[in-house]
């Protein structure tokens, strides 16, 4: 398999011949305001440009949409991806909401959904600590997921999605065993309440809990919240002896494993 970093938490992951697009945010740079609430709000969205063409990000097999959040489904993403492309979503409130976007293919992930047989099976996240999704930014994280992808000739690999360490991690890298798992890692941050998906502390967590899997680090610097370098991962990772087992793409860098 091959996974390219395309920009924040978007990536193409080439898997048992098959491409899929996850998460896709296409915005030009500076397209669309900071998210209200969070750190760095002067800022506007995306921080950077996307690295490759527009027509090789929308050459794919498939779509998966994790969430519904602007920074993984944004207006272009709407306006470019073929309204016919299979898009697999995690409940059918996001299936609801996108069918009424004009597109007409869209599925439910659940447990070894097929899809040209390699299973996809949907995995609980939290987007942010109790604390933060009791309060009334809760309501606006919303619910997410991620995705594990499993075929006899690949590796088999855990997506997390926007998601903190937690014990909905910790179960589903317990039962899946990935060999491979991709991690939104930016530490995005809520004043006054704390990070809503991973920074370098959940991936560590994450690395002892699944000492032989491959991790990929991703949505980094690409957005106003995100507040953890990929110069400061790699540093953290080297000081902590997990440097072999963590790579962190840049922006339309390509990992083959």
């Amino acid at each position: 398999m091959k996974l390219q970093q395309i920009r924040n938490a978007t990536v193409i992951i080439d898997y048992a011949g098959k491409r899929f697009l996850i998460d896709p945010m296409l915005s030009p740079k500076g397209a669309f305001p900071a998210f209200p609430g969070t750190v760095n709000d002067h800022l506007s969205n995306p921080l950077v440009d996307l690295p490759i063409p527009m027509e090789e990000i929308l050459a794919v097999d498939a779509v998966i949409v994790t969430h519904t959040h602007a920074d993984h489904w944004d207006d272009p993403a709407k306006q470019l991806i073929p309204k016919d492309k299979p898009l697999f979503v995690q409940n059918e409130r996001d299936a609801a909401e996108i069918r009424a976007e004009g597109f007409s293919d869209v599925r439910l992930l659940g447990t070894n959904t097929d899809f040209e047989g390699i299973a996809l099976t949907k995995t609980a996240g939290q987007h942010g600590s109790d604390e933060i999704m009791a309060s009334p930014a809760g309501e606006l994280l919303g619910e997410v997921c991620g995705v594990v992808f499993k075929h006899p000739g690949e590796k088999t690999v855990y997506l997390a999605g926007d998601t903190i360490w937690n014990q909905h991690v910790e179960a589903s890298l317990a039962q899946h065993k990935p060999d491979i798992a991709i991690l939104n890692a930016g530490d995005a941050q809520v004043p006054g309440l704390g990070s809503i998906i991973m920074g370098k502390r959940d991936v560590y967590e994450v690395h002892k809990a699944a000492p032989q899997a491959t991790l990929i680090a991703t949505h980094m610097e690409s957005v106003n919240h995100a507040t953890l370098s990929r110069d400061e991962l790699r540093a953290f990772a080297a000081g902590k002896g997990m440097a072999d087992s963590l790579q962190v793409p840049e922006d339309g860098e390509t990992c083959s494993l």
